[in-house]
């Protein structure tokens, strides 16, 4: 998909909740088409409406079939190695799509447009198993900051000991140290664990 004036696409609750945007006028052409400008103008209205940060266009990234997309050798090797010794299998969960909204967080995206992007309960009650969760990832300044954010607002405030940010096993888009700085103050006031990947299981 290459940003144009105009997408073909049906209007629907599979791809856009009418409830999300009120008014299909206000994202539609004259014949009940998506009108990527107008949509374009109504999306980052409601972006900044939640507070989160302005519409920022990225350099393409993480796309499918290339390295950033790919699990890196060494910790795919250790993914390995955890499933031949406990005979699991990994579970994957892909985030980014639908292209018409931004999914920092790997839960739910910044502007849930339709029910593929609203919270994903299944990943959370997954998670909730967990003895120990810990949590790492690129980049702390954006996806590891909205996706454990979701995480904390919906896990048991008693239990959020069990939860650990990995400090050293991520790092923030150049400019935006703030934000992280601000994500790890945050956390660690909610009262989850901070600590290098070295020193994660020790009491």
């Amino acid at each position: 998909w290459r940003p144009r004036s105009f997408i073909k696409l049906p209007v629907g609750e599979t791809n856009i909740d009418p409830a999300v945007f009120g008014d299909m006028d206000k994202i539609t052409d004259s014949n009940g088409n998506l009108d990527i400008k107008k949509y374009a103008t109504e999306y980052t209205r409601l972006l900044e409406e939640k507070g989160l940060f302005k519409l920022c266009i990225w350099p393409e990234h993480c796309l499918v079939a290339t390295p950033g997309h790919n699990v890196v050798p060494c910790i795919r090797e250790a993914l390995e190695e955890w499933s031949g010794k406990t005979g699991r299998s990994i579970e994957w969960e892909i985030k980014g799509e639908p292209l018409l909204t931004e999914s920092y967080s790997a839960l739910k995206a910044a502007v849930p447009i339709c029910p593929k992007t609203s919270f994903k309960q299944h990943l959370q009650d997954k998670l909730l198993l967990s003895d120990r969760l810990l949590v790492c990832g690129q980049a702390k300044s954006h996806c590891v900051n909205y996706t454990l954010r979701d995480i904390l607002h919906h896990w048991p405030e008693e239990d959020t000991s069990k939860i650990s940010l990995l400090t050293d096993c991520s790092t923030a888009v150049p400019g935006f140290e703030d934000a992280a700085t601000k994500f790890e103050d945050d956390m660690k006031s909610a009262g989850v664990k901070l600590c290098t990947a070295s020193k994660a299981f020790e009491s």
